[in-house]
């Protein structure tokens, strides 16, 4: 396995610059309501054991149901290949080194010291010709039980995205207007389910097709005020279509943590989330099908 000698402070920015990206993408860890299990926790295909830290953060955010990882040489030592393009994802792991040195008195003493190292990993599915274990069992709820109205508005949504469940995660992608979302069966409660892809389907709604709004057309950094803007956009309409099927009494704590953690990064400008609610309700009538032509009020009536 090549690892790197990468300066600690190297690493550092790596691991940093994925996180990063990660939530550049949408993919927001503390926002997740759906199961997963302790067996399938991200484990090296090779040795068997189960990846720490922030390993396990960096990996289990990666859209593959396998939970085997392994090196460029691990795969080829098993007869295997890295697919043509793939591209990997860092793991590090801290290196105790024995290090001499002469103290004040002029006596040689020794101590440890700890190194950080990274090592680049692929999951088993971006790999040919390896033979890998049976993906473990994810808990699941035992059944699944849809909601008829809720099913209604993804149904009879104008210009739907294309909808899949192959992912173990939930994001909203622009550039093949595709919303992804984990399998029905693995929310803890069906009403989680459909909140969280209507949270997506309010993303969706910015494509250029929809209503081509700013915060999807446009690449925006995660934690600038634009990103947060748009992150609320996405909650707010999941917010407003729950309260049209009459399920927010389940999602609206959910909801309302979730919100208030993008709101601390728009204190600066308050009038930002005006702004996102406003968006919003364009964004859950567009998906309900509504129009609407503003008609200011009569003073006596605001």
């Amino acid at each position: 396995m090549t690892k790197s000698n990468t300066p600690k402070s190297s690493v550092y920015d790596i691991i940093t610059e994925r996180i990063t990206t990660l939530l550049e993408q949408g993919t927001v860890p503390w926002h997740k309501p759906w199961k997963g299990s302790g067996s399938a926790a991200p484990k090296n295909l090779r040795s068997g054991a189960t990846y720490r830290g922030i390993n396990t953060f960096l990996l289990s955010c990666a859209p593959y149901q396998s939970p085997y990882w392994l090196s460029y040489k691990q795969a080829a030592d098993r007869g295997g290949q890295v697919k043509k393009g793939e591209k990997g994802m860092p793991v590090v792991f801290w290196k105790w080194n024995q290090r001499d040195a002469t103290d004040a008195d002029g006596n040689n003493t020794s101590y440890s010291a700890p190194i950080l190292r990274f090592y680049t990993v692929f999951n088993s599915e971006q790999c040919d010709g390896i033979d890998i274990p049976a993906p473990p069992t994810l808990e699941v709820v035992p059944e699944f039980r849809p909601i008829a109205n809720c099913e209604a508005v993804v149904a009879n949504m104008p210009k739907a995205p294309t909808i899949t469940h192959n992912e173990g995660r939930a994001c909203y992608r622009r550039s093949t207007d595709t919303v992804s979302i984990p399998r029905p069966e693995l929310f803890a409660d069906p009403a989680e389910y459909y909140s969280t892809l209507y949270h997506e389907l309010g993303h969706a709604t910015g494509h250029e097709t929809r209503l081509d709004r700013p915060g999807i057309t446009e690449a925006h950094f995660f934690g600038t005020c634009d990103y947060s803007k748009e992150e609320l956009v996405g909650e707010m309409t999941a917010c407003f279509l729950c309260g049209h099927c009459g399920i927010e009494s389940t999602t609206l704590d959910n909801s309302a943590a979730y919100i208030s953690g993008w709101l601390k990064q728009l204190r600066q400008d308050p009038r930002l989330v005006v702004m996102a609610g406003a968006q919003a309700q364009k964004a859950s009538d567009f998906i309900l099908g509504k129009t609407y032509s503003p008609v200011a009020p009569a003073d006596d009536t605001i």
